[in-house]
């Protein structure tokens, strides 16, 4: 499979220099020239194959012949060796449960593929490759138990002074080796700008081998929907075929895949894009005119983005017709007073606990149905994080019934190491030439 750049539909390079490319120099980002339809026989049956068997044959459909059939087995047999079920909590409102990988977050889908494929893709003796992540929260912690230990790969996480959890940042900045953690004195959106602005500068590039672990590559957004194609086939299983998915949003590398899924043939009715008050494409999708704006700190702080990147592939995605993306796309967006709303309704309705990210799904997913009125689908929202992983976000009677897994208990016997940097360009730079 070849792949071009959203901002040069006539360029074509090989999925091996999409990933470690990661961004093209013309600062597009990088999308499949042609994505192929899953057969309707592989699509119905759905439910008679595993969470790995659904993930190789998607693979291999985008992916042709880029990496061999028992390579690419491999490589996914051992990256997406978890599960992500589906469950019901009343008729037609059931929760996609993405927190079982290592780091507790959906996320941990695109790592640890990621990871794998660049190691794959990596040969002996090429100059050392250098991954830089930009996170507002999970990103940073699945990429680093991902590439942790990996040869010949070292990675610098670029995470918001302030504005991560506690357990967030013991993820980020205890982990050594390979990993390295910088503190910047800004947002998300600043980081993003940092990592973005080192893929175009000439002199980084001329000494370092730069990638992005970012939803920004294509590697990231791949596996992303190999638990949309899963859902649908628990789904299946239950007698039921239709679905809505409700998807709470930030960067809007979720939402570009499930309706990359989609492309390829998965049947969903509707797709929510879930969003705080960072309501970038909510807004789009009710006026028409896209306004990015300065990110604002919230609760679901994995969300706050104000300007996400991966919109230019869900626009190129549906360049043809963008009518088609708005009569498919739905948008909401919460407050902070909002989603703690939703997390205190979860947990009274059901003795079920959210994070702040997922309350705001289901509560998108349910002001949908009441706006809708549609009684034989059934609506799916995503649960992108473990809510361990924001302790000060739940009110005690809450916070008990949370189960802390070990590899949470055992951070908080770590040591937290980071630097801290500024916002500019110019120091983040600078650090990088100086720690060779």
């Amino acid at each position: 499979m070849k792949f071009y750049s959203t901002n040069n539909t006539s360029s074509r390079v090989s999925f091996k220099d999409a990933v470690f490319n990661s961004m093209p120099q013309d600062k597009g980002l990088y999308m499949p020239v042609n994505i192929p339809r899953l057969d309707d026989k592989f699509i119905n049956n759905l439910d008679s194959y595993t969470l790995p068997e659904i993930a190789l044959h998607v693979a291999q459909n985008l992916l042709g012949d880029d990496i061999p059939a028992d390579d690419l087995k491999t490589i996914i047999y051992d990256a997406i060796n978890f599960y992500a079920p589906i469950v019901k909590l009343e008729e037609n409102v059931y929760v996609l449960e993405l927190f079982h990988g290592p780091s507790l977050a959906f996320k941990d889908f695109g790592a640890r593929f990621m990871s794998r494929v660049m190691s794959y893709f990596l040969e002996e003796g090429e100059k050392q490759l250098d991954v830089l992540v930009a996170t507002s929260g999970d990103t940073g912690g699945a990429v680093a138990l991902g590439f942790l230990g990996v040869p010949n790969t070292r990675v610098t996480i670029l995470y918001p002074k302030g504005k991560v959890s506690d357990i967030q940042e013991l993820q980020l900045t205890t982990n050594g080796q390979n990993i390295r953690a910088l503190e910047i004195d800004g947002t998300f959106d600043d980081c993003q700008a940092l990592v973005k602005q080192a893929f175009t500068d000439k002199e980084l590039n001329e000494k370092y081998r730069l990638t992005s672990a970012n939803s920004i590559n294509i590697a990231r957004l791949i596996p992303q929907t190999f638990y949309y194609f899963n859902a649908y086939a628990q789904l299946l299983k239950l007698g039921k075929g239709k679905v809505v998915f409700s998807v709470p949003s930030g960067n809007f590398g979720n939402l570009g895949a499930g309706l990359l899924a989609w492309k390829m043939g998965l049947p969903v009715e509707r797709f929510i894009a879930a969003t705080n008050a960072n309501d970038t494409v909510p807004q789009f999708l009710t006026t028409g005119v896209y306004q990015p704006k300065p990110s604002v700190a919230t609760l679901s702080n994995a969300m706050d983005v104000g300007n996400p990147s991966n919109w230019v592939r869900i626009a190129d995605l549906f360049k043809e017709d963008m009518n088609q993306l708005k009569n498919l796309v739905t948008g909401y967006s919460f407050d902070d007073a909002e989603t703690l709303k939703a997390i205190h309704a979860v947990f009274d309705r059901y003795n079920y606990v959210v994070c702040p990210h997922t309350a705001i799904a289901w509560q998108a997913l349910k002001d949908y149905q009441q706006d809708v009125h549609v009684d034989d689908t059934a609506g799916i929202f995503l649960s992108t994080a473990h809510p361990c992983k924001f302790p000060d976000v739940f009110p005690d009677e809450i916070a008990s019934h949370i189960e802390i897994p070990e590899q949470v208990r055992s951070l908080h016997t770590k040591t937290k190491h980071s630097v801290e940097l500024g916002k500019d360009f110019e120091g983040f730079k600078k650090y990088l030439l100086k720690n060779n």
